[in-house]
């Protein structure tokens, strides 16, 4: 790419970064964290589904420095190599007096970006790179970078930080005020409605916004990654994986279901969706390998906004959708979640801590019938062997509050 053309890109990415900062940012939860590891000369990869504001976060931890900035989601940028990177580097020198931080956007759309930012950092930058492609980025700082980065990773809006940018507080006692819970109830069905896209606030058709984001996933974070030949099939099982979140699914019922030739091909193509953060699959606890290998799995989605905007019912059960909520809230809080599954009985979520269960989770709408109450309880009460020492501490979610059981 010429020169004049690449200053030209690199100018006008400059001023999207002020674009930023004109509309309402919040900070996230994780900042806290983030702020830590961005004090570090460490390279920093933010990674996280497409459009979660990991460009945002990074622009918010930068903002107090001199950066450059390379968005290589930008479709003039389309067919970069790593030969090419230098020449980008030299008009960021160029345009940015006294660089000394850069920020690089959606990197794995370079093939060889990590030979380049490791040669960035030997010449001392302060390097940021985010990513939508969690094997991928990880993969590569792993075996080019090992001991030299630290990972941010970034989910959609929280249930908190949706109230936040809502400029809604919340407290603790609201939960026993009757008009104050009944406000919160109303944001949680929204929350569950819409999801926790930051870019959703800004936009009017908020489910044509959502299927154009699987659209884009799919074709550019998986089809084109991937390779993918036989791109009808994986769009089909992506439809059908949102379609029957938090249910137990298995590879040979889904190969069956659409006729595909091999149980490796729809693995892959799961493993790929999760690798783009766009499902995640959930297996179930078990002392004996063997026996996680071979139960059936649930399969989450990482926003109850795409779900309700492509999954093809015309009602959802506000129940799953909940139980999908905590899911995605205990990979945002970085736990190791199982589901359990008894002969008689199935326990929505186990959190363990290396050999030591921590914490059962039951998750239900409502529990206002006092059987379904003595149900879920028994459930939580009776579900692992005595000698294991698990949390007795137990929880089931309903609706707002988690009560102890």
């Amino acid at each position: 790419m010429e020169k004049h053309i690449i200053k030209q890109v690199l100018l006008e990415q400059r001023e999207e970064i002020a674009q930023v900062f004109k509309r309402r940012v919040i900070d996230r939860d994780v900042m806290p964290e983030a702020k830590r590891i961005f004090g570090t000369d460490l390279i920093k990869a933010v990674m996280g589904i497409r459009r979660c504001g990991k460009s945002t976060l990074s622009h918010q931890l930068l903002k107090d420095e001199t950066y450059g900035y390379i968005n290589f989601d930008d479709e003039r940028l389309i067919g970069v190599t790593s030969k090419g990177l230098n020449d980008f580097l030299e008009t960021l020198e160029e345009i940015n007096q006294g660089l000394k931080y850069i920020l690089l956007d959606e990197i794995q759309n370079v093939k060889g970006w990590e030979l380049f930012v490791n040669r960035l950092k030997r010449k001392g930058y302060n390097i940021t790179v985010t990513g939508s492609n969690s094997k991928l980025l990880s993969k590569e700082l792993a075996t080019h970078l090992t001991g030299r980065h630290l990972t941010v990773e970034l989910f959609p809006f929280s249930f908190k930080e949706f109230l936040r940018f809502k400029n809604i507080t919340m407290r603790g006692e609201d939960l026993y005020i009757t008009k104050q819970k009944a406000k919160l109830k109303r944001e949680l069905g929204e929350y569950l409605e819409t999801g926790g896209m930051p870019e959703l606030f800004k936009v009017e058709v908020k489910k044509y916004y959502l299927r154009e984001l699987f659209d884009k996933i799919i074709s550019q974070d998986i089809i084109f990654r991937h390779n993918v030949k036989y791109v009808k099939d994986l769009r089909e099982i992506a439809l059908y994986a949102l379609s029957n979140f938090s249910s137990p699914f298995t590879y040979r019922k889904i190969k069956d279901t659409f006729g595909i030739r091999s149980v490796h091909t729809v693995k892959n193509y799961l493993d790929y969706m999760e690798e783009a953060y766009l499902v995640f699959q959930l297996s179930p606890f078990s002392f004996k390998v063997k026996q996680q290998i071979n139960h059936p799995r649930k399969l989450y989605c990482i926003d109850t906004g795409l779900i309700n905007a492509l999954a093809p019912k015309t009602t959802l059960d506000r129940g799953k959708l909940i139980e999908n909520t905590v899911f995605i809230e205990l990979l945002r809080r970085g736990k190791e979640v199982y589901f359990y599954a008894h002969p008689d009985y199935e326990v929505d979520f186990l959190v363990r801590e290396g050999l030591r269960i921590k914490q059962l989770i039951q998750v239900c709408f409502t529990v206002s019938d006092r059987d379904t109450k003595k149900r879920e309880i028994r459930r939580l009460g009776g579900s692992l062997r005595p000698d294991i020492g698990y949390n007795t501490g137990l929880y089931f979610c309903q609706g707002l509050r988690e009560n102890r059981g």
